[in-house]
């Protein structure tokens, strides 16, 4: 079923026509990819879906609710948060106060406490850095950061834009394993990310975006083996 319905959307940045009516959707459960050159429109896709940017037209449904108008704090409400590129950290506030940033649209203090154990669980790095400022922090440890706050706001769906970028190998394999599993425990993902391979590799299906158009759409596996995508993207 899906969770996410996208259609014809079209945005502008002054005259620049950034996206050509877009459609795609996610259906509940899923790991969705969106894959591109830079400058392809994935960053503005996401930005439009958490409403950080308005569509001129077109149409954004999240469990059937129409959202393309609504402002952004209201979608954070209805369960979509977004981590975005270049993690965005508070970075003279501390991990803990990061976090409960991330809890902003809620009010019952135990089931926030109870989201903070999750997370603590889930990023021990974040507990064992509890008190330290955010900005001291590792490239991967803000990374987990950016995803743990975002995981505060106990989302339905999350949107994460480019969570491996300028990380180590072995950090990216972590972080990949860790947007896994927060997928097994019933979060759906919505993911742009420049390591099309890694992306491909855990994704159920994905979208092709080329200059602001969907190109091509398939199972992620069925990409993988594209010998188009594999020239253009997969660097084979």
């Amino acid at each position: 079923m899906a969770m996410l319905t996208v259609e014809n959307i079209n945005v502008y940045y002054g005259v620049i026509h950034a996206l050509k009516d877009i459609s795609f959707q996610v259906n509940e459960g899923e790991i969705v990819a969106l894959i591109g050159a830079n400058g392809a429109g994935k960053t503005t896709t996401l930005q439009t879906v958490s409403g950080m940017l308005s569509a001129k037209s077109g149409s954004i449904r999240f469990q059937d609710q129409e959202i393309s108008r609504m402002p952004e704090h209201k979608i954070v409400k209805q369960g979509i948060s977004h981590v975005p590129e270049g993690r965005r950290m508070f970075s003279n506030l501390t991990v803990l106060e990061n976090l409960k940033m991330g809890a902003y649209t809620r009010k019952d203090k135990q089931e926030i406490n109870n989201s903070l154990e999750m997370v603590y669980e889930r990023f021990p790095r974040l507990k064992e850095r509890t008190r330290q400022l955010a900005g001291t922090l590792s490239g991967g440890e803000q990374q987990m950061l950016a995803m743990g706050r975002a995981l505060m706001a106990n989302p339905r769906i999350l949107l994460l834009d480019e969570p491996s970028m300028g990380l180590s190998p072995l950090l990216v394999s972590e972080i990949f394993d860790i947007i896994q599993e927060i997928n097994k425990q019933g979060v759906t993902i919505l993911l742009v990310e420049q390591n099309a391979k890694k992306a491909l590799s855990i994704a159920n299906r994905a979208y092709v975006l080329e200059t602001g158009r969907i190109v091509k759409e398939n199972d992620a596996q069925a990409l993988l083996h594209d010998e188009a995508i594999k020239k253009a993207y997969l660097g084979e």
